[in-house]
């Protein structure tokens, strides 16, 4: 067993937890320990607080290596997160942190990892064929949060290596006159519509917003939380029809990425695919993401599973250890 630290880093809170990987790579993970990002000045002073709150519970001293997923693109000598002052200089952090090594990852890269160690179980069906990932090929990763994540599991003989990719920016294709619309409206805000303008958490109030324009329909304006719960407990019809529409937006660009991967299996990942899976499975989504011409009925046998998890990125982050320092 090897044991390590596990974060999670968002622009509101961050999450921390020790983890045990077995010789496969899949980790257990301890108490979760979460803070607010703003109470700190640091990504150092708030690690010192998980380890104060560890030695409180008599845990023990720190492992000296970790693994920690920030909500941003890793790659850089100096890390900035979005809605939070912290500045995370890589070449420093473990010495700054008292560690021997330390793993940096993307967050969605983090979810993707999960998705190569997570249990059948965690993996439910939704659409298409009940079979196994491949032992050679590659699987898409999807899901949409503050912007559209989207990752690769390349499997080469049954070893899956992650691939993080941008895949959230690539051009929005509209499939219809609706959506033709939608993407005018969106034009005269951004000139350049990527396609997570419309496939994330704000992406639906943008939908909600066009559709009332379109219509010439009179809406009341809501923040995104209440929007999407006031779309997923049905109690707005007009919020409702946007979910209608952001899942055949879903669907497309799902299917888009698989032809692209190659179309083997997709994964939908996410707190926001976890939250809308039930409607997710009534929803047009399928139909748009196997509805690609020539290859439609190939498309409609592809294996699209939901990643499941409470804690999928402390989760992937730990597996992500692995992949450098087997």
């Amino acid at each position: 067993m090897t044991d390590i630290i596990a974060a999670d880093i968002g622009g509101t809170n961050a999450r921390f937890t020790r983890a045990s990987l077995d010789d496969k790579g899949v980790p257990t993970l301890g108490t979760v320990r979460k803070y607010k990002v703003a109470d700190y000045p640091s990504l150092q002073a708030c690690w010192e607080a998980f380890a104060d709150d560890e030695a409180k519970a008599g845990a023990g001293p720190l492992p000296d290596a970790a693994s920690i997923a920030f909500a941003t693109a890793i790659g850089r000598e100096v890390i900035k997160l979005t809605n939070s002052n912290w500045v995370i200089r890589a070449d420093t952090l473990a010495e700054d942190l008292g560690l021997r090594t330390v793993r940096l990852v993307n967050d969605f890269e983090a979810v993707a990892h999960a998705v190569s160690r997570l249990p059948d179980e965690n993996l439910p069906l939704l659409f298409g064929e009940d079979r196994p990932f491949p032992r050679d090929g590659g699987v898409t990763v999807v899901g949409p949060g503050t912007g559209l994540g989207v990752a690769m599991i390349a499997y080469d003989d049954g070893h899956p290596h992650v691939i993080a990719t941008e895949g959230g920016h690539l051009d929005f294709a509209p499939l219809d006159q609706i959506e033709v619309k939608i993407l005018d409206y969106l034009r005269d805000k951004f000139l350049r519509v990527s396609t997570e303008r419309i496939v994330s958490g704000p992406g639906l109030n943008y939908i909600y917003k066009a559709l009332a324009t379109i219509g010439h329909d009179r809406v009341m304006l809501m923040e995104d939380p209440e929007l999407w719960q006031a779309a997923l407990d049905g109690s707005d019809e007009f919020a409702r029809r946007a979910l209608d529409r952001f899942c055949l937006c879903y669907g497309s660009v799902a299917g888009d990425l698989a032809l692209a991967h190659g179309p083997h299996a997709v994964v939908l990942a996410g707190g926001l695919t976890q939250r809308m899976k039930d409607f997710l499975e009534q929803s047009g989504f399928h139909t748009r993401f196997k509805a690609k011409g020539r290859f439609e009925s190939l498309m409609a046998t592809v294996p699209i599973r939901c990643a499941i998890h409470e804690e999928i990125g402390l989760f992937g982050a730990a597996a992500a250890f692995r992949e450098k320092n087997a």
